[in-house]
């Protein structure tokens, strides 16, 4: 294993500590916990809190900031954060207008969020919770009853960010979350393993000429293991799935996510978007805006994941709001 770190056990801690000293204008961190909040906290607005496991870097910390999170929760590598953990992010950034967790569908993280979710109830703090499931490819893994929610979320933290910065309440917050959750859809490919540090190993095995189609981003089982095919071919495959579940139309408008698992060149990613463009072109679908990059990793594996949002003219306006944090910030 060739990482640069220290001590395995000491590398979440580490790294927000790192995060937090170069980003010291949009992030401050809970003493105690792996618990990243927005600096300048803005009260009378509803909070948003998300996270899960460390190791999908920028995810979820490198969104907190103004009009996407108010907390991201960093359990350990690939482990969903304690209840302890997600209970002093609610505190931390509560509001009178209230909290929405956004959590990610993977057993562990919504049985730790509900239980965080019902020891801030029990102190009276206002809280919902909305759970996004867009990865198409397999209803049921390793780790989740239902399909598991990957990059699709980020879109889901630039919307409804939007929607909590412009003052709507904690019912019209998660409204919007939920009309999200219900027009995204994801699906991703793997062409290498990653090492967890703390393992040491990596979390899985494909041969040189093999890649892996619907893979989880943890290493999860995806829908099979085939010859590695032409990024047109792996365009066409991702994408015949997604829109097999979310049929569009000519003159749907569509935003466009072509997510880096941590290992895979840009000049590959955009590829593979040009393909992708193709598709929905042929189809008469508009796309609004592409993002292409890494924005939920696993660790340093190499492939990528797709990502569709249909917009109505809501979600279309949110999208487009002001959004300033260290993940899509640039240099000055």
């Amino acid at each position: 294993m060739k990482k640069i770190i220290n001590k395995p056990e000491n590398v979440v801690d580490e790294m927000l500590k790192g995060l937090v000293l170069a980003h010291p204008k949009y992030l401050t961190r809970i003493d105690g916990f792996e618990v990243i909040t927005r600096a300048g906290k803005k009260v009378g607005k509803v909070a948003l809190v998300s996270g899960g496991g460390s190791g999908h870097e920028p995810s979820h910390a490198g969104f907190v900031g103004e009009g996407m999170l108010d907390a991201a929760v960093c359990g350990a590598v690939f482990t969903s954060p304690t209840p302890d953990q997600v209970f002093e992010a609610i505190k931390g950034v509560k509001t009178d207008a209230g909290v929405l967790l956004i959590i990610k569908n993977y057993t562990g993280d919504v049985m730790n969020f509900e239980m965080a979710m019902e020891m801030a109830e029990a102190e009276d703090i206002k809280v919902d919770k909305v759970v996004i499931d867009d990865d198409v490819a397999v209803m049921n893994s390793t780790w989740t009853v239902g399909r598991r929610g990957i990059a699709g979320t980020v879109l889901l933290h630039k919307i409804t960010g939007a929607a909590a910065e412009s003052g709507k309440d904690l019912a019209g917050v998660k409204a919007v979350a939920e009309k999200v959750i219900a027009n995204v859809r994801s699906m991703g490919v793997a062409l290498t393993p990653c090492v967890v540090p703390e393992a040491g190993k990596p979390s899985f095995t494909l041969e040189e000429d093999e890649m892996e189609v619907g893979l989880g981003i943890h290493g999860e089982p995806g829908v099979e293991k085939m010859k590695i095919k032409t990024a047109d071919e792996i365009a066409d495959i991702l994408m015949g799935k997604i829109l097999g579940d979310m049929p569009l139309q000519s003159g749907d408008e569509v935003v466009v996510l072509v997510n880096g698992l941590g290992g895979t060149p840009l000049m590959e990613m955009y590829v593979v978007n040009r393909k992708v463009n193709e598709i929905l072109a042929g189809k008469g679908v508009k796309i609004i805006d592409t993002v292409v990059g890494n924005y939920m990793t696993s660790i340093e594996m190499a492939g990528l994941s797709l990502s569709v949002l249909k917009l109505d003219d809501e979600l279309k306006a949110l999208y487009g709001a002001k959004a300033d944090t260290p993940a899509l910030k640039s240099f000055g």
